[in-house]
Protein backbone atom coordinates (compact mmCIF):
# COMPACT_ATOMS: atom_id res chain seq x y z
CA UNK A 1 0.00 0.00 0.00
CA UNK A 2 1.52 3.11 -1.28
CA UNK A 3 1.02 6.53 0.57
CA UNK A 4 0.80 10.20 -0.90
CA UNK A 5 3.91 11.38 -2.53
CA UNK A 6 6.70 13.33 -0.43
CA UNK A 7 8.82 15.84 -1.76
CA UNK A 8 11.83 14.59 -0.43
CA UNK A 9 13.08 11.22 1.18
CA UNK A 10 16.04 12.30 3.78
CA UNK A 11 18.34 9.19 3.93
CA UNK A 12 20.50 8.52 7.16
CA UNK A 13 23.14 6.41 7.76
CA UNK A 14 23.85 4.51 11.07
CA UNK A 15 27.45 6.68 11.06
CA UNK A 16 25.42 10.07 9.94
CA UNK A 17 24.35 11.50 13.54
CA UNK A 18 24.44 14.74 13.10
CA UNK A 19 21.46 16.84 14.92
CA UNK A 20 22.82 19.66 12.69
CA UNK A 21 23.77 17.80 9.23
CA UNK A 22 22.57 20.39 6.76
CA UNK A 23 20.64 17.91 5.01
CA UNK A 24 18.43 18.83 7.99
CA UNK A 25 18.56 22.39 8.09
CA UNK A 26 14.90 22.62 6.06
CA UNK A 27 12.99 19.66 7.29
CA UNK A 28 9.46 20.15 6.25
CA UNK A 29 7.22 17.70 8.30
CA UNK A 30 4.42 18.04 6.21
CA UNK A 31 6.60 16.71 3.15
CA UNK A 32 9.70 15.05 3.97
CA UNK A 33 10.36 12.22 5.82
CA UNK A 34 13.39 11.18 6.94
CA UNK A 35 14.19 7.59 6.35
CA UNK A 36 16.70 5.06 7.95
CA UNK A 37 16.88 1.60 8.30
CA UNK A 38 18.21 -1.13 10.53
CA UNK A 39 19.80 -4.31 7.54
CA UNK A 40 21.56 -7.46 8.12
CA UNK A 41 23.92 -6.99 5.55
CA UNK A 42 25.39 -3.63 7.36
CA UNK A 43 26.58 -6.49 9.90
CA UNK A 44 27.74 -9.44 7.58
CA UNK A 45 29.28 -8.03 5.13
CA UNK A 46 32.44 -8.31 7.28
CA UNK A 47 31.76 -10.83 10.09
CA UNK A 48 30.68 -7.83 12.42
CA UNK A 49 31.64 -8.01 16.42
CA UNK A 50 28.31 -8.01 18.23
CA UNK A 51 29.93 -4.79 20.31
CA UNK A 52 30.07 -2.81 16.74
CA UNK A 53 26.52 -3.48 15.67
CA UNK A 54 24.91 -2.68 18.75
CA UNK A 55 26.83 0.83 18.82
CA UNK A 56 25.60 1.37 15.60
CA UNK A 57 21.95 0.24 16.02
CA UNK A 58 21.33 1.81 19.85
CA UNK A 59 22.94 4.81 18.83
CA UNK A 60 20.18 4.83 15.22
CA UNK A 61 17.24 4.64 17.25
CA UNK A 62 18.55 7.18 19.90
CA UNK A 63 18.69 10.06 17.14
CA UNK A 64 15.03 8.59 15.57
CA UNK A 65 13.73 9.31 18.76
CA UNK A 66 15.30 12.32 18.75
CA UNK A 67 14.35 13.49 15.85
CA UNK A 68 10.81 12.82 16.17
CA UNK A 69 10.64 14.66 19.69
CA UNK A 70 11.70 17.81 17.07
CA UNK A 71 8.73 17.28 15.56
CA UNK A 72 9.87 15.62 12.39
CA UNK A 73 8.53 13.18 10.48
CA UNK A 74 10.35 9.39 10.65
CA UNK A 75 10.36 6.15 9.18
CA UNK A 76 12.65 3.73 10.77
CA UNK A 77 13.30 0.19 9.78
CA UNK A 78 14.01 -2.24 12.55
CA UNK A 79 16.32 -5.45 11.93
CA UNK A 80 13.73 -7.71 13.00
CA UNK A 81 10.83 -6.24 10.86
CA UNK A 82 9.36 -9.27 8.79
CA UNK A 83 9.80 -7.48 5.76
CA UNK A 84 13.09 -6.21 6.18
CA UNK A 85 15.16 -7.39 2.44
CA UNK A 86 18.65 -7.14 4.62
CA UNK A 87 19.86 -4.67 2.44
CA UNK A 88 19.99 -0.82 2.06
CA UNK A 89 19.40 -1.18 -1.37
CA UNK A 90 16.24 -3.36 -0.73
CA UNK A 91 15.01 -0.88 1.87
CA UNK A 92 15.42 2.01 -0.84
CA UNK A 93 13.44 0.23 -3.07
CA UNK A 94 10.60 -0.78 -0.69
CA UNK A 95 10.49 3.05 0.45
CA UNK A 96 11.03 4.29 -2.91
CA UNK A 97 7.59 2.15 -3.83
CA UNK A 98 5.63 3.17 -0.92
CA UNK A 99 6.48 7.10 -0.78
CA UNK A 100 7.09 8.02 -4.08
CA UNK A 101 9.42 10.83 -3.01
CA UNK A 102 10.54 13.48 -6.19
CA UNK A 103 13.63 13.73 -4.63
CA UNK A 104 16.44 11.65 -2.77
CA UNK A 105 18.91 13.44 -0.45
CA UNK A 106 22.04 12.24 1.81
CA UNK A 107 24.59 13.35 3.45
CA UNK A 108 27.59 11.99 1.52
CA UNK A 109 28.54 8.50 2.98
CA UNK A 110 31.67 7.34 4.80
CA UNK A 111 31.87 4.15 2.87
CA UNK A 112 32.37 3.90 -0.98
CA UNK A 113 30.10 0.13 -1.33
CA UNK A 114 27.17 2.07 0.47
CA UNK A 115 27.42 5.48 -1.94
CA UNK A 116 27.81 2.60 -5.11
CA UNK A 117 24.56 0.58 -4.17
CA UNK A 118 22.46 3.65 -3.27
CA UNK A 119 23.10 5.25 -5.97
CA UNK A 120 22.14 2.20 -8.84
CA UNK A 121 19.01 2.11 -6.79
CA UNK A 122 18.01 5.45 -7.02
CA UNK A 123 18.79 5.36 -10.95
CA UNK A 124 16.57 2.06 -11.37
CA UNK A 125 13.74 4.15 -9.97
CA UNK A 126 14.91 7.17 -11.90
CA UNK A 127 15.25 9.34 -9.36
CA UNK A 128 18.58 11.72 -8.81
CA UNK A 129 19.97 11.15 -5.40
CA UNK A 130 21.59 14.36 -4.04
CA UNK A 131 24.61 14.66 -1.65
CA UNK A 132 25.38 17.23 0.62
CA UNK A 133 28.90 17.50 2.03
CA UNK A 134 29.78 15.93 5.63
CA UNK A 135 30.03 19.40 7.47
CA UNK A 136 31.76 17.28 10.47
CA UNK A 137 35.63 17.46 8.21
CA UNK A 138 37.42 20.39 8.11
CA UNK A 139 37.94 19.54 4.69
CA UNK A 140 36.23 18.74 1.58
CA UNK A 141 37.08 15.27 -0.88
CA UNK A 142 37.06 18.26 -3.53
CA UNK A 143 39.82 20.11 -0.88
CA UNK A 144 42.25 17.20 -0.66
CA UNK A 145 41.93 16.29 -4.07
CA UNK A 146 43.14 20.12 -5.01
CA UNK A 147 46.20 19.51 -2.16
CA UNK A 148 47.39 15.94 -3.90
CA UNK A 149 46.94 16.93 -7.34
CA UNK A 150 50.80 17.26 -8.75
CA UNK A 151 52.74 16.19 -5.60
CA UNK A 152 54.95 12.91 -6.13
CA UNK A 153 54.01 12.10 -2.79
CA UNK A 154 51.63 12.87 -0.48
CA UNK A 155 52.53 13.67 3.46
CA UNK A 156 50.47 14.01 6.19
CA UNK A 157 52.96 17.03 7.57
CA UNK A 158 52.53 18.85 4.82
CA UNK A 159 48.52 18.49 4.35
CA UNK A 160 48.03 18.83 8.20
CA UNK A 161 50.28 22.32 8.62
CA UNK A 162 48.12 24.02 5.64
CA UNK A 163 44.46 22.81 7.45
CA UNK A 164 46.06 24.52 10.48
CA UNK A 165 47.10 27.43 8.52
CA UNK A 166 43.79 27.66 7.21
CA UNK A 167 41.94 26.63 10.08
CA UNK A 168 44.00 28.73 12.43
CA UNK A 169 43.48 26.08 14.60
CA UNK A 170 47.02 25.70 17.68
CA UNK A 171 48.33 28.82 15.36
CA UNK A 172 49.56 32.19 17.16
CA UNK A 173 50.11 34.93 15.07
CA UNK A 174 50.72 32.89 11.92
CA UNK A 175 53.04 30.84 13.66
CA UNK A 176 52.73 27.42 15.13
CA UNK A 177 51.63 27.43 18.89
CA UNK A 178 54.31 26.41 21.09
CA UNK A 179 56.87 27.33 18.99
CA UNK A 180 56.68 23.71 16.60
CA UNK A 181 54.28 22.53 13.99
CA UNK A 182 54.58 19.00 16.16
CA UNK A 183 55.78 17.59 19.43
CA UNK A 184 56.38 14.13 18.35
CA UNK A 185 59.95 13.74 20.03
CA UNK A 186 58.08 14.30 23.85
CA UNK A 187 54.64 12.12 22.46
CA UNK A 188 56.74 8.65 22.47
CA UNK A 189 57.56 7.59 26.19
CA UNK A 190 56.81 4.42 27.46
CA UNK A 191 55.31 4.18 31.34
CA UNK A 192 58.65 2.22 32.88
CA UNK A 193 58.46 -0.24 35.51
CA UNK A 194 56.06 1.39 37.22
CA UNK A 195 53.43 1.12 35.29
CA UNK A 196 50.40 4.56 34.23
CA UNK A 197 49.89 4.45 37.89
CA UNK A 198 46.11 5.20 39.16
CA UNK A 199 44.23 6.58 36.32
CA UNK A 200 40.58 7.61 36.82
CA UNK A 201 38.93 5.37 34.52
CA UNK A 202 36.79 7.14 31.60
CA UNK A 203 33.02 7.80 32.02
CA UNK A 204 30.68 5.12 31.38
CA UNK A 205 27.25 5.01 29.64
CA UNK A 206 25.30 2.09 31.19
CA UNK A 207 22.86 0.99 28.84
CA UNK A 208 18.87 2.25 29.45
CA UNK A 209 16.00 0.01 28.40
CA UNK A 210 15.73 0.41 24.99
CA UNK A 211 19.77 -0.27 24.76
CA UNK A 212 19.19 -3.47 26.26
CA UNK A 213 16.72 -4.40 24.14
CA UNK A 214 19.03 -3.77 21.29
CA UNK A 215 21.86 -5.65 23.21
CA UNK A 216 19.17 -8.50 23.41
CA UNK A 217 18.30 -8.43 19.61
CA UNK A 218 22.17 -8.77 19.01
CA UNK A 219 22.61 -11.46 20.82
CA UNK A 220 19.68 -13.30 19.42
CA UNK A 221 20.29 -12.28 15.74
CA UNK A 222 24.17 -12.59 15.61
CA UNK A 223 24.70 -15.05 17.96
CA UNK A 224 27.58 -16.92 16.13
CA UNK A 225 29.60 -13.28 15.86
CA UNK A 226 32.57 -12.76 17.57
CA UNK A 227 32.97 -10.17 20.54
CA UNK A 228 31.25 -9.72 23.83
CA UNK A 229 28.66 -7.58 25.39
CA UNK A 230 29.08 -7.89 28.64
CA UNK A 231 31.33 -4.71 29.27
CA UNK A 232 29.21 -2.64 26.94
CA UNK A 233 28.84 1.29 28.05
CA UNK A 234 29.70 3.29 25.15
CA UNK A 235 28.11 7.02 24.28
CA UNK A 236 25.26 6.75 22.04
CA UNK A 237 23.75 10.59 22.41
CA UNK A 238 24.95 14.05 21.55
CA UNK A 239 24.37 14.19 25.28
CA UNK A 240 26.45 11.58 26.34
CA UNK A 241 29.08 11.92 23.90
CA UNK A 242 29.57 15.46 25.22
CA UNK A 243 30.09 14.63 28.99
CA UNK A 244 32.83 12.15 27.38
CA UNK A 245 34.20 14.39 25.99
CA UNK A 246 34.73 17.10 29.02
CA UNK A 247 35.71 13.81 30.91
CA UNK A 248 38.26 13.44 28.49
CA UNK A 249 39.57 16.90 28.58
CA UNK A 250 39.33 16.88 32.36
CA UNK A 251 40.91 13.56 33.76
CA UNK A 252 43.28 12.12 30.72
CA UNK A 253 44.38 14.67 28.39
CA UNK A 254 47.43 16.10 30.47
CA UNK A 255 49.26 12.67 29.97
CA UNK A 256 47.63 11.98 26.15
CA UNK A 257 50.72 13.41 24.61
CA UNK A 258 53.49 11.74 26.34
CA UNK A 259 51.57 8.32 26.80
CA UNK A 260 49.83 8.11 23.60
CA UNK A 261 52.15 5.63 22.28
CA UNK A 262 52.13 3.60 25.85
CA UNK A 263 50.81 0.14 25.92
CA UNK A 264 50.01 -1.63 29.59
CA UNK A 265 48.86 -5.14 29.75
CA UNK A 266 45.08 -5.18 31.03
CA UNK A 267 44.52 -1.98 30.62
CA UNK A 268 42.43 -0.66 27.48
CA UNK A 269 41.88 3.08 28.27
CA UNK A 270 45.05 4.58 29.73
CA UNK A 271 45.03 8.15 28.19
CA UNK A 272 43.54 7.92 25.80
CA UNK A 273 39.99 9.69 24.44
CA UNK A 274 37.86 6.81 23.85
CA UNK A 275 35.72 9.63 21.52
CA UNK A 276 36.68 7.97 18.38
CA UNK A 277 33.02 5.91 18.32
CA UNK A 278 30.94 9.14 19.00
CA UNK A 279 33.49 11.27 16.36
CA UNK A 280 32.29 8.44 13.62
CA UNK A 281 29.03 8.37 14.58
CA UNK A 282 28.44 12.36 14.06
CA UNK A 283 28.19 12.40 17.34
CA UNK A 284 30.47 14.89 18.03
CA UNK A 285 32.01 17.73 15.40
CA UNK A 286 36.11 17.19 15.42
CA UNK A 287 35.84 21.11 15.72
CA UNK A 288 34.08 20.89 18.89
CA UNK A 289 37.59 18.28 19.95
CA UNK A 290 40.16 20.68 18.94
CA UNK A 291 38.83 23.53 20.66
CA UNK A 292 38.24 21.97 23.54
CA UNK A 293 41.78 20.69 23.63
CA UNK A 294 43.23 24.11 22.67
CA UNK A 295 41.32 25.99 25.74
CA UNK A 296 43.10 23.40 28.12
CA UNK A 297 46.43 24.24 26.71
CA UNK A 298 46.06 28.08 26.74
CA UNK A 299 44.30 27.51 30.15
CA UNK A 300 47.07 26.15 31.56
CA UNK A 301 45.64 22.96 32.05
CA UNK A 302 47.30 20.55 29.55
CA UNK A 303 50.82 20.69 28.12
CA UNK A 304 51.73 21.68 24.26
CA UNK A 305 52.88 18.55 23.24
CA UNK A 306 49.59 16.64 24.66
CA UNK A 307 47.33 19.10 22.67
CA UNK A 308 49.02 18.77 19.27
CA UNK A 309 49.13 15.27 19.76
CA UNK A 310 45.63 15.18 19.89
CA UNK A 311 45.20 17.46 17.63
CA UNK A 312 46.82 15.84 15.08
CA UNK A 313 45.22 12.80 15.21
CA UNK A 314 41.41 14.43 14.85
CA UNK A 315 42.33 17.11 12.20
CA UNK A 316 45.18 15.42 11.03
CA UNK A 317 45.35 11.69 10.01
CA UNK A 318 41.38 11.82 10.25
CA UNK A 319 41.41 13.79 7.70
CA UNK A 320 44.12 12.65 5.56
CA UNK A 321 42.48 9.43 5.43
CA UNK A 322 39.55 10.42 4.78
CA UNK A 323 40.85 12.56 1.71
CA UNK A 324 43.16 9.40 0.35
CA UNK A 325 40.02 7.26 0.78
CA UNK A 326 37.78 8.98 -1.79
CA UNK A 327 40.43 10.20 -4.07
CA UNK A 328 41.71 6.51 -4.39
CA UNK A 329 38.55 4.26 -3.96
CA UNK A 330 37.72 1.67 -5.32
CA UNK A 331 41.04 0.10 -6.52
CA UNK A 332 42.57 1.35 -3.15
CA UNK A 333 40.43 -1.80 -1.73
CA UNK A 334 42.98 -4.14 -3.90
CA UNK A 335 46.24 -2.42 -3.04
CA UNK A 336 48.71 -5.30 -2.12
CA UNK A 337 52.38 -3.67 -3.08
CA UNK A 338 53.74 -6.69 -0.95
CA UNK A 339 52.26 -9.25 -2.69
CA UNK A 340 51.36 -10.96 0.94
CA UNK A 341 49.08 -14.06 0.45
CA UNK A 342 49.05 -15.81 3.62
CA UNK A 343 45.45 -16.41 5.46
CA UNK A 344 44.70 -14.27 8.84
CA UNK A 345 45.72 -16.28 11.96
CA UNK A 346 42.27 -18.31 13.38
CA UNK A 347 43.86 -16.70 17.04
CA UNK A 348 43.21 -13.13 15.42
CA UNK A 349 39.12 -14.23 16.58
CA UNK A 350 40.03 -15.67 19.94
CA UNK A 351 43.04 -14.26 20.82
CA UNK A 352 44.36 -18.13 21.79
CA UNK A 353 48.08 -17.46 21.10
CA UNK A 354 51.06 -17.84 23.41
CA UNK A 355 52.25 -14.44 22.06
CA UNK A 356 50.89 -12.27 25.38
CA UNK A 357 51.14 -8.51 23.55
CA UNK A 358 48.91 -10.47 20.79
CA UNK A 359 46.66 -12.17 23.76
CA UNK A 360 46.07 -9.15 25.23
CA UNK A 361 45.32 -6.94 22.73
CA UNK A 362 43.21 -9.40 20.79
CA UNK A 363 41.42 -10.19 23.97
CA UNK A 364 40.77 -6.54 25.12
CA UNK A 365 39.27 -5.99 20.93
CA UNK A 366 37.15 -8.53 21.23
CA UNK A 367 35.43 -7.99 25.10
CA UNK A 368 35.54 -4.19 24.46
CA UNK A 369 35.38 -3.67 20.73
CA UNK A 370 38.67 -1.14 21.27
CA UNK A 371 42.25 -0.78 21.22
CA UNK A 372 44.04 2.06 20.82
CA UNK A 373 46.23 3.46 17.67
CA UNK A 374 49.69 1.61 18.97
CA UNK A 375 47.90 -1.47 20.03
CA UNK A 376 46.14 -1.72 16.14
CA UNK A 377 49.60 -0.11 14.28
CA UNK A 378 52.63 -2.43 16.25
CA UNK A 379 50.78 -5.12 17.65
CA UNK A 380 48.27 -6.58 15.78
CA UNK A 381 48.45 -4.86 12.34
CA UNK A 382 52.34 -5.34 12.86
CA UNK A 383 52.45 -9.08 13.22
CA UNK A 384 49.76 -9.29 10.30
CA UNK A 385 52.57 -7.10 8.23
CA UNK A 386 55.58 -9.06 8.91
CA UNK A 387 53.40 -12.43 8.46
CA UNK A 388 52.46 -11.24 4.87
CA UNK A 389 48.62 -11.57 5.36
CA UNK A 390 46.92 -10.49 2.31
CA UNK A 391 45.96 -7.04 3.04
CA UNK A 392 41.93 -6.99 2.47
CA UNK A 393 41.45 -10.20 4.92
CA UNK A 394 43.84 -7.42 7.94
CA UNK A 395 40.92 -4.61 6.21
CA UNK A 396 38.08 -6.95 7.18
CA UNK A 397 39.00 -8.08 10.92
CA UNK A 398 39.48 -3.93 11.45
CA UNK A 399 36.53 -3.08 9.71
CA UNK A 400 34.91 -5.87 11.95
CA UNK A 401 35.96 -5.39 15.62
CA UNK A 402 36.17 -2.24 16.59
CA UNK A 403 33.21 0.22 17.50
CA UNK A 404 34.67 3.17 15.96
CA UNK A 405 35.76 1.38 12.35
CA UNK A 406 34.17 2.79 9.01
CA UNK A 407 35.29 2.19 6.01
CA UNK A 408 36.49 5.65 5.06
CA UNK A 409 38.99 6.15 7.99
CA UNK A 410 39.81 2.06 8.46
CA UNK A 411 40.51 1.49 5.04
CA UNK A 412 43.74 3.65 5.05
CA UNK A 413 44.84 2.97 8.38
CA UNK A 414 45.06 -0.92 7.33
CA UNK A 415 45.84 -1.32 3.81
CA UNK A 416 48.44 2.33 4.01
CA UNK A 417 49.82 2.70 7.49
CA UNK A 418 49.62 -0.47 8.99
CA UNK A 419 49.79 -3.15 6.26
CA UNK A 420 52.55 -0.95 3.08
CA UNK A 421 50.15 -2.68 1.10
CA UNK A 422 49.65 0.97 -1.09
CA UNK A 423 53.71 0.66 -1.66
CA UNK A 424 53.95 4.19 -0.09
CA UNK A 425 51.23 6.62 -0.94
CA UNK A 426 50.32 7.17 2.98
CA UNK A 427 53.52 6.02 4.45
CA UNK A 428 56.82 6.34 3.52
CA UNK A 429 57.97 2.74 4.78
CA UNK A 430 56.82 0.05 6.48
CA UNK A 431 56.14 0.20 10.26
CA UNK A 432 58.20 -3.36 10.48
CA UNK A 433 59.56 -3.76 13.86
CA UNK A 434 61.42 -6.50 15.95
CA UNK A 435 59.80 -7.22 19.92
CA UNK A 436 62.10 -4.85 21.16
CA UNK A 437 59.90 -2.59 20.26
CA UNK A 438 56.91 -3.76 22.10
CA UNK A 439 59.52 -4.73 25.00
CA UNK A 440 60.45 -0.99 24.92
CA UNK A 441 57.13 0.58 24.76
CA UNK A 442 55.05 -2.05 27.33
CA UNK A 443 55.45 -4.98 29.84
CA UNK A 444 54.12 -7.51 27.96
CA UNK A 445 57.32 -9.21 27.20
CA UNK A 446 57.96 -9.76 31.03
CA UNK A 447 55.36 -12.15 31.79
CA UNK A 448 56.02 -14.17 27.86
CA UNK A 449 57.44 -17.20 27.45
CA UNK A 450 59.23 -15.63 24.35
CA UNK A 451 62.48 -13.01 24.51
CA UNK A 452 62.23 -10.14 22.23
CA UNK A 453 65.74 -10.00 21.44
CA UNK A 454 66.39 -13.50 20.93
CA UNK A 455 65.82 -14.48 17.24
CA UNK A 456 67.40 -18.29 17.56
CA UNK A 457 66.78 -20.81 19.55
CA UNK A 458 62.86 -21.94 21.69
CA UNK A 459 62.72 -18.83 23.26
CA UNK A 460 62.86 -16.72 20.04
CA UNK A 461 60.16 -13.85 19.71
CA UNK A 462 57.65 -14.41 16.56
CA UNK A 463 57.70 -10.62 15.90
CA UNK A 464 61.74 -10.26 15.93
CA UNK A 465 61.99 -14.10 13.66
CA UNK A 466 59.31 -12.60 11.58
CA UNK A 467 60.84 -8.91 11.41
CA UNK A 468 64.18 -10.36 9.88
CA UNK A 469 62.14 -12.92 7.67
CA UNK A 470 60.41 -9.47 6.38
CA UNK A 471 63.62 -7.68 5.58
CA UNK A 472 65.27 -10.59 3.48
CA UNK A 473 61.79 -11.27 2.11
CA UNK A 474 61.55 -8.00 0.14
CA UNK A 475 64.92 -6.84 0.57
CA UNK A 476 65.33 -5.39 -3.43
CA UNK A 477 61.72 -3.80 -2.71
CA UNK A 478 62.88 -1.96 0.21
CA UNK A 479 66.65 -1.56 -0.32
CA UNK A 480 65.62 1.69 -2.53
CA UNK A 481 63.77 3.11 0.28
CA UNK A 482 66.17 5.66 2.18
CA UNK A 483 64.07 5.16 5.72
CA UNK A 484 64.61 1.38 5.26
CA UNK A 485 68.68 1.71 4.81
CA UNK A 486 69.93 1.37 8.24
CA UNK A 487 67.58 -1.77 9.12
CA UNK A 488 68.68 -3.40 5.56
CA UNK A 489 72.51 -2.71 6.69
CA UNK A 490 72.36 -5.07 9.58
CA UNK A 491 71.32 -7.82 6.78
CA UNK A 492 74.60 -7.09 4.59
CA UNK A 493 76.92 -7.91 7.80
CA UNK A 494 75.62 -11.57 7.38
CA UNK A 495 76.98 -14.23 5.60
CA UNK A 496 74.48 -16.82 3.51
CA UNK A 497 74.58 -19.36 5.79
CA UNK A 498 72.78 -16.69 8.36
CA UNK A 499 70.47 -15.38 6.01
CA UNK A 500 69.16 -18.73 4.68
CA UNK A 501 68.79 -19.70 8.92
CA UNK A 502 67.01 -16.15 9.76
CA UNK A 503 64.75 -17.64 6.45
CA UNK A 504 64.12 -20.42 7.31
CA UNK A 505 63.21 -19.67 10.71
CA UNK A 506 60.42 -17.32 9.49
CA UNK A 507 59.08 -19.49 7.02
CA UNK A 508 59.16 -22.36 9.81
CA UNK A 509 56.76 -20.03 11.56
CA UNK A 510 54.44 -18.83 9.36
CA UNK A 511 53.81 -22.36 8.24
CA UNK A 512 53.01 -23.31 11.44
CA UNK A 513 50.64 -20.53 11.92
CA UNK A 514 48.73 -21.35 8.28
CA UNK A 515 48.14 -24.38 9.89
CA UNK A 516 46.56 -23.15 12.88
CA UNK A 517 49.09 -22.96 15.64
CA UNK A 518 48.88 -19.75 17.71
CA UNK A 519 52.85 -19.33 17.18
Amino acid sequence: MTSAPIRRLLIILGDQLDEHATLLRDVDPDHDLIWMAEVREESTHVRSARARIAVFLAAMRRFADRQRALGRAVEYIRLDDRANTGTLAGELRRAIEAHRPRHLAMTAPGDWRVLDALRRTAREAGLALELEDDTHFLCTVREFATHARGRKQLRLEYFYRELRQRTGILMDKGKPAGGRWNFDAENRRAFGAQGPGELPPPQRFLPDADTRDVLAMVTREFADHPGSLAAFDWPLSRAEAMRALEDFITHRLPGFGRYQDAIWAGEPWLYHSRLASALNLKLLNPRELVQAAERAWRDGHAPIEAVEGFVRQVIGWREYVRGIYWTRMPGYLDSNALEAGEPLPAFYWSGDTPMACLADAIGQTLRVGYAHHIQRLMITGLYALLLGVEPRQVHAWYLAVYVDAVEWVELPNTIGMSQFADGGLMASKPYAASGAYIDRMSNHCRGCRFRPRDKTGEHACPFTVLYWGFLLRHHERLIRNPRMKMPLRHLEGLDDAARRDLQARADAHRSRVRGGAGA
